[in-house]
């Protein structure tokens, strides 16, 4: 392949743009931050399901701070872990699964996207999409995570259905349904915007 004069697949930036290649490692720090977020997550979760597997014995503390962090309200006392009281707390763990999942997503895919290459190539743990992530399939992938959050959600709302106000199950539904159809338009504009035969190619 013929070159241009006085360009060399190894020829070194001038010093501006190489300030501006470089500029992208101050994203670093953020997904550190993500790494971070996600450690908490993690205690959260397994906080939730001590508490859980406490109240499951018998503990009464361990009862009123899940009825407390799902806001779960009833017309009389509530003594011991019911079906539905077991059902929030384990939807909220799912949440946490799915928001976690989200994270790993920005994390490894907006790092290998947007800052560095991880050359995970032949890794027997890459996970599958990385291996032809770009910044449209990132964001497809985002959106369908989102969408999956909302609907755990939204799921939780209609459990708990008699501690919230018509107009809240509105909105809430409201919200989940624009959140599909952004998400529709994302991946309705990124088949449009991909080149001819794209798709076709994916396929085989």
């Amino acid at each position: 392949m013929q070159q241009l004069p006085g360009t060399s697949p190894s020829s070194p930036l001038r010093p501006l743009p190489n300030l501006i290649f470089a500029s992208r490692w101050l994203q670093l720090p953020l997904y550190l931050g993500l790494i971070a977020a996600q450690a908490v997550y993690v205690v959260h979760f397994l906080l939730e399901l001590w508490h859980l597997v406490e109240a499951a014995a018998g503990s009464q503390t361990a009862l009123q701070q899940l009825i407390s962090s799902i806001g779960y309200r009833s017309t009389v006392q509530t003594t011991s872990l019911n079906e539905t009281i077991i059902m929030l707390v384990v939807l909220a763990l799912i949440d946490v699964v799915m928001i976690s999942n989200l994270l790993i997503m920005v994390i490894v895919g907006g790092y290998e996207t947007f800052v560095s290459r991880m050359n995970l190539e032949g890794h027997p743990d890459q996970p599958e999409w990385l291996s032809h992530v770009n910044a449209s399939v990132l964001k497809v992938k985002l959106a369908t995570a989102i969408i999956g959050i909302s609907s755990i959600h939204l799921l939780k709302t209609f459990i708990n259905a008699d501690n919230y106000s018509d107009k809240v199950l509105i909105a809430q539904t409201v919200i989940h349904i624009t959140f599909l159809l952004s998400a529709m338009a994302i991946a309705f504009t990124d088949r449009l915007m991909a080149p001819p035969g794209h798709h076709n190619t994916e396929e085989l």
